[in-house]
């Protein structure tokens, strides 16, 4: 799926040979300032690498359409946008800003669910709490059904217990949809137990990549 060849951007991030699969879970794992992030930035082409290249199915990134590719491959930063307005607008304003059919109140709710939220649709999304926004944003970009899903420390505002449930759910849910789920944690312990791949980065350097 991304194949990455001799990537460097500044003196932040230096891969010299990296595979991604498809249809797999991999977390991304390493120090605070390693890099983690910024690999999940070049990815989303949301950065451009200084030298080296990346690949996306067997296509030269940069020769993609970043608007094409974000279609596909939908990032979820640490700390998500929340939108003024209920909990049912922020769940739609990706289909709506991609322009794509609206999804009737029982799949959104179905993705709520999914995301182990209880909330009534049109709550204010504004008065959630941290981890409550954290998961709206998470079913929004379910809701997107990309092909690639990258998570940028997806449960960082969620306790351990809560975390367990949201990763599982967001694991067998790629797994059924035959999705590719590329993740950012901070807990090895999540890493280990959920994915298929763990990337483990240092600064300046990609040092590790194995099977689970």
């Amino acid at each position: 799926m991304f194949t990455l060849k001799e990537v460097k951007y500044k003196n932040i991030l230096y891969i010299k040979n990296l595979n991604i699969k498809k249809h797999k879970v991999t977390c991304i794992v390493g120090e605070s300032g390693s890099g983690k992030t910024t690999l999940l930035m070049l990815l989303n082409k949301l950065i451009s690498c200084d030298s080296g290249e990346i690949f996306y199915n067997d296509n030269f990134l940069s020769h993609i359409n970043s608007v094409e590719l974000r279609r596909n491959v939908v990032m979820l930063p640490q700390s998500p946008a929340i939108f003024s307005g209920s909990i049912k607008d922020n769940l739609l304003i990706g289909l709506k800003f991609s322009e794509r059919p609206m999804p009737s109140n029982n799949e959104l709710l179905e993705v709520l669910k999914l995301v182990k939220l209880n909330k009534d649709l049109n709550l204010d999304a504004e008065k959630l709490s941290g981890g409550e926004k954290q998961r709206v944003a998470l079913g929004r970009v379910i809701l997107m059904k990309p092909e690639v899903l990258l998570l940028d420390e997806p449960s960082s505002a969620l306790d351990e217990d809560t975390e367990n449930m949201i990763i599982e759910a967001l694991v067998n849910y790629t797994k059924e949809n035959n999705k590719t789920l590329i993740m950012v944690t901070h807990s090895k312990k999540v890493a280990s137990q959920f994915s298929d791949e763990i990337i483990e980065i240092k600064k300046d350097l990609l040092i590790n990549q194995e099977e689970v």
